[in-house]
């Protein structure tokens, strides 16, 4: 028995006839230009109000975001920022690998740590912390169970002053949510990794720190950056307790002046810039941890200007220099409208 193909055969390629030149045309995404004509918009209205509503009061801007007090609150948010989120990533650490651990008595330490400081507002911990003499007027070390501190003793309101309360409570909680980043991004390492270097008889502290921590580095860093920046932002409420980081600085300044909005403007740039500082610093350290995962990396910002801008520079010099156009490859012109027709 003999099976008749219907279909076609196949079409001849001549190479010896002329080349069909047939432009590429780009694809336009119209809704996509609509978007971005519409934030366009409302991005140069923003820009239109803040020159032409004179309630913004730049000259009152000026003249305060370089004041001294506001240098030294800002420097005092930014001490606080660095010294909560070294103590408490590192507690986090060591709270993530309570949570992994075969202990129980450990894991749920742990566990227990986590829950409550994540239960109890920022703030409330704070005032906790700068109130803890109401509690106990004195702290030391002596007998269990008791009060009689024969070793050492001190008095509760020296030892915790604001500034210390104000670390201690931006650190416990930071540690808290630490310890939960840290552990997802430990599990996020493939099991068999971790199963072939004991196989391969590895130690423990080299397949930590060689095999796992850098590749569960890349989960942990987008979140530990972004508790970072919300860190900073986040030592604003330190002003329950009096200290004079850059948020009450700027209120004291605007209760004696009656300038808010100014004054309000001189804080919220200032944020923005560390900010902004924090998230770029963040962009190349991920970028530099990525590697390895693809055959090669994303163009950086300034590299994708560079691109741009040479691709601008050789249409203006004109289509001499511009690149040949797509041709079909030597395809015949039978050949071609055959494919038409089939297509159709």
């Amino acid at each position: 028995m003999t099976a008749t193909l219907d279909t076609p055969p196949a079409a001849v390629v001549n190479r010896s006839a002329p080349k069909i030149t047939e432009p590429v045309v780009p694809l336009r995404h119209w809704w996509r230009w609509a978007f971005s004509a519409v934030a366009v918009f409302l991005l140069a209205q923003l820009v239109w109000t803040f020159f032409s509503n004179p309630q913004w009061r730049w000259p009152v801007f000026a003249e305060y975001f370089f004041n001294d007090a506001v240098l030294r609150g800002l420097w005092l948010t930014l001490w606080l920022t660095a010294v909560s989120a070294v103590i408490g990533f590192v507690l986090g650490g060591v709270l993530a690998l309570a949570r992994l651990s075969g202990s129980a008595l450990l894991n749920s330490f742990a566990w227990g740590f986590i829950w409550f400081f994540r239960s109890v507002p920022l703030v409330v911990q704070l005032v906790i912390w700068f109130n803890l003499g109401y509690l106990f007027p004195t702290l030391g070390i002596g007998w269990p169970f008791s009060y009689d501190f024969w070793v050492v003793e001190f008095d509760t309101v020296r030892l915790l002053s604001s500034t210390v309360a104000a670390i201690l409570g931006l650190s416990l909680h930071q540690a808290a949510y630490s310890a939960e980043i840290i552990r997802g991004g430990l599990l996020s390492v493939d099991q068999g990794q971790i199963e072939a270097a004991k196989a391969l008889g590895i130690p423990r502290s080299r397949r930590f720190f060689r095999i796992v921590l850098p590749q569960a580095a890349r989960a942990i860093l987008p979140n530990a950056f972004n508790e970072v920046i919300g860190l900073l932002k986040g030592t604003s409420v330190v002003f329950i307790v009096a200290l004079p980081e850059l948020f009450y600085t700027v209120q004291v300044i605007y209760n004696r002046n009656q300038q808010v909005v100014p004054l309000l403007l001189v804080a919220a740039v200032w944020y923005t810039i560390f900010t902004t500082v924090l998230s770029i610093a963040q962009y190349y350290i991920e970028r530099r941890f990525s590697r390895g995962t693809a055959r090669e990396l994303p163009p950086t910002p300034l590299q994708k200007l560079r691109r741009r801008l040479g691709t601008a520079a050789a249409r203006l010099r004109g289509p001499a220099d511009a690149p040949p156009p797509a041709t079909t490859g030597g395809i015949s012109t039978h050949t071609v409208a055959a494919l038409h027709t089939s297509a159709h």
